[in-house]
């Protein structure tokens, strides 16, 4: 391990942070990001990622954009919100929902994460009306298993 978290989790941070991006830029769904790039594009760019994380994040998500011909879409979750979060900001919540899913599984990272960016609580953090994309990562995780936010 160098620097505070493991090299693996930070390579997952810097693939959940270029779809993220990517989804914003293009105003798609984050899910329809992942399942337009699919599986194999997802592990080069993780596999890779301590060479692409020297570069600008916006470089890698342009070049993906235009290999995959990503096209713009019509969800937009950042214009008509007053407190919008950093990429990075839900980079991190899906990070850590798909490190603990991986540690109370015998699932691996990238397949994790296909499940978590197509799954209901997806479509919860990426609402930014609502509160989930800052609720404690416990919280998130058993909603996830649940299958919807817990009731309170």
């Amino acid at each position: 391990m160098i620097g505070r978290e493991p090299k693996l989790h930070n390579d997952l941070f810097f693939v959940c942070s270029l779809i993220e991006y990517i989804g914003r830029v293009t105003k798609n769904k984050r899910a329809d990001i992942v399942n337009l790039i699919g599986k194999d594009v997802i592990t080069h760019y993780f596999e890779l990622a301590d060479v692409y994380h020297s570069q600008p994040i916006e470089n890698t998500a342009y070049h993906i954009i235009e290999k995959y011909g990503i096209k713009e879409g019509g969800f937009d979750n950042i214009s008509e919100n007053l407190r919008v979060p950093t990429v990075f900001d839900i980079a991190k919540v899906y990070k850590r929902l798909i490190v603990n899913i991986t540690e109370n599984t015998s699932s691996q990272f990238i397949d994790v994460l296909i499940e978590v960016y197509n799954s209901g609580i997806s479509a919860k953090i990426d609402d930014y009306t609502c509160s989930m994309y800052y609720e404690n990562p416990e919280y998130i995780y058993l909603s996830y298993l649940d299958g919807a936010p817990l009731k309170d």
